[in-house]
């Protein structure tokens, strides 16, 4: 069997099927729930996933992190989905701004596409190994927490991921495309500063003023900004400052994002933070400790697999979309006025040296959906977010697939795109990503150059270095009840 027919096969299953994947999404948009939360999700998930033949393993100290795992042999391919919700997005099916619960979650990033559409993916693909007696292992890894930026991290402290040939994912978006950019890495971390109170008026200079210390650790921080990587971004807030201005502050503390594109240099701007902090406790006579909450590592784009994806892309064609959802998305973007130009204006800019994408991108600036197929719109450029997929990222081969879901240009996080994530234009950019994801599954167990190639590119990313987690071993994540407690 040629590979063409092969990826007809997992085509066609997923036509068949895609009833099952659309229930399932919309099931998890029914019953929205936050990050170390996802307890229905992920159960759903998995008890679908070990109805369909595959075993089910729960991953480290992780409530609602597992592993879903078919075959055996190599090659051994990971589907990687998620399922998180976003706070006080709840949004009602509809093109105008609504409630269904004031203040309830809502998937304004499509996490109930995402992980829906990697599942129908990840079991299109068990079938065909199945029926046609080929050798393999299928793994899909339910993943917590992206929206705080650390499931996947936790995952791979654990040794999830560590003996994967190459990981397959996609992300809701704007647009169809493949990923070749990357994106920085970055440590949350609070600076607790303890002093002596006293009366700020009566007795000041016996008061050792921790907000003093803050305060002074951020004049020092925006004064090292000169003194970074172009890529180094980081940013603060203040959590506590004291309880009244006629008490000098005993305790005060700040919050830090810091992000950087390599993992060697962020761990040197941490230090360099940190001694910034020592210098304030020194000048003001205060103690301090450093409180690491969370991390994650900067992205790699494995270039190769993306191609294997946009040729996948090019063999299923673009997604049509019907003259109601163009009304629905058309009335999205009605309520964020200038948002649809201003996001292509945004990616011709990133794109200006490209005649061929600057033309096809200007050919939507007034369109509302975008169903035509892009190849890679973002190599060598490195997006100054980050995302837990860059752990991921550092340990296997992986590729993040973009496939329209939003009405062009809404702003994410927003009520725009959950009412898109419940109905038929989150379905159809779902089962588009899916289709992608099988089909390029089918070219890497049919032909393993594919991944000696992928493999070659991915050695000379990280320069054989192993990867060593940002999360310090003494730092656990969060854990509820089912019920969130």
């Amino acid at each position: 069997m040629d590979t063409n027919e092969s990826a007809q096969q997992v085509i066609d299953w997923l036509d068949q099927n895609q009833s099952i994947f659309i229930e399932m999404a919309d099931q998890i948009w029914r019953t929205p729930e936050l990050a170390w939360k996802e307890f229905k999700s992920s159960h759903l998930q998995a008890d679908y996933l070990e109805n369909e033949g595959f075993s089910v393993t729960w991953i480290g100290d992780l409530n609602t992190a597992f592993m879903a795992e078919w075959g055996e042999g190599k090659p051994i391919l990971g589907f990687i989905g998620e399922y998180d919700a976003l706070p006080g997005l709840s949004q009602k099916k509809q093109p105008t701004k609504e409630p269904i619960h004031e203040g309830e979650p809502g998937h304004g990033c499509g996490h109930n596409l995402l992980g829906a559409g990697t599942v129908a993916s990840a079991v299109a693909v068990q079938k065909w190994l199945k029926s046609n007696d080929k050798s393999g292992t299928v793994r899909y890894y339910g993943c917590p927490a992206e929206e705080k930026g650390s499931g996947k991290v936790f995952m791979a402290r654990a040794g999830a991921f560590d003996d994967l040939d190459a990981a397959l994912n996609f992300h809701p978006a704007h647009l169809n495309t493949p990923s070749k950019g990357g994106a920085v890495g970055v440590n949350a971390i609070y600076f607790r500063f303890y002093g002596q109170t006293a009366h700020a008026g009566g007795s000041p200079h016996k008061g050792r003023s921790a907000l003093d210390a803050v305060e002074l650790m951020n004049v020092g921080v925006n004064y090292l900004r000169e003194h970074v990587k172009d890529d180094v971004r980081m940013h603060y807030i203040i959590t506590e400052g004291g309880k009244a201005p006629n008490i000098v502050p005993e305790e005060a503390e700040v919050y830090y994002f810091i992000r950087a594109a390599k993992p060697d240099y962020l761990a040197e701007v941490v230090e360099r933070v940190r001694k910034v902090a020592e210098g304030a406790a020194l000048m003001t006579e205060t103690t301090f400790e450093v409180l690491f909450e969370e991390g994650c590592s900067a992205l790699l784009s494995n270039h190769y697999l993306a191609d294997l994806q946009y040729q996948a892309m090019q063999s299923i064609g673009p997604i049509t979309f019907t003259e109601a959802e163009i009304e629905f998305a058309q009335k999205i973007n009605d309520a964020f006025p200038g948002t649809n130009s201003d996001y292509i204006d945004d990616k011709i800019e990133y794109y200006k040296a490209s005649p061929e994408i600057v033309a096809a991108l200007d050919e939507y600036r007034d369109q509302p959906l975008v169903g035509r197929n892009f190849r890679a719109l973002d190599e060598h450029i490195i997006a100054t977010g980050s995302t837990d997929v860059g752990d991921l990222s550092q340990i296997v081969p992986v590729s993040l697939l973009s496939t329209t879901c939003f009405p062009t240009g809404v702003p994410g996080h927003s009520w725009g795109n959950v009412a898109a994530s419940g109905m038929s234009i989150g379905h159809k950019g779902m089962l588009h990503a899916a289709k992608i994801m099988a089909v390029t599954a089918v070219k890497l167990y049919s032909d393993p150059n594919h991944l000696v190639k992928i493999h070659l590119e991915f050695k000379q990313q990280t320069g054989g270095k192993p990867y060593v987690s940002p999360i310090p071993e003494d730092v656990k994540p969060p854990h509820y009840g089912p019920e969130g407690d």
